[in-house]
């Protein structure tokens, strides 16, 4: 379903995405940059070995796609607690702080509520 080929930028990527998540990125109210970072996350997943189901990759999709705009927007996520992420796995935190940190202008609790979609992956919950 998902077909990435290694060692490629993610724009050379060849990425087949499931038909929702293409009409949700083709609906947001940027396209081309959800486009760039899903691709973006996708690879950084796969060099990992971390692989998302579809429903996984959709609610993933929908989660950035309200990330870009509120890093567009200046809208900051309130601020969480940490220690409420103490069993996260820090290869899904570090994988979650490097899509905050490409995406820009957003508050640390970002890192956070991301890490959960790569933890979930990880383990097939």
């Amino acid at each position: 379903m998902l077909c990435l080929r290694r060692g490629m930028s993610p724009l050379e990527a060849e990425i087949k995405l499931p038909v929702e998540v293409q009409k949700m990125i083709a609906q947001s109210q940027d396209p081309q940059a959800v486009q760039v970072i899903v691709s973006d996350v996708i690879q950084l997943a796969e060099q990992a070995e971390i692989h998302f189901t579809a429903v996984q990759l959709q609610v993933l999709t929908n989660h950035l796609i309200e990330m870009i705009n509120r890093s567009k927007s200046g809208e900051q996520l309130p601020a969480v607690d940490p220690q409420m992420f103490a069993e996260v796995s820090k290869k899904s935190l570090d994988l979650a702080d490097q899509v905050v940190r490409r995406i820009g202008h957003l508050a640390d609790a970002e890192k956070y509520v991301l890490s959960i979609h790569f933890e979930a992956a990880q383990n097939k919950i």
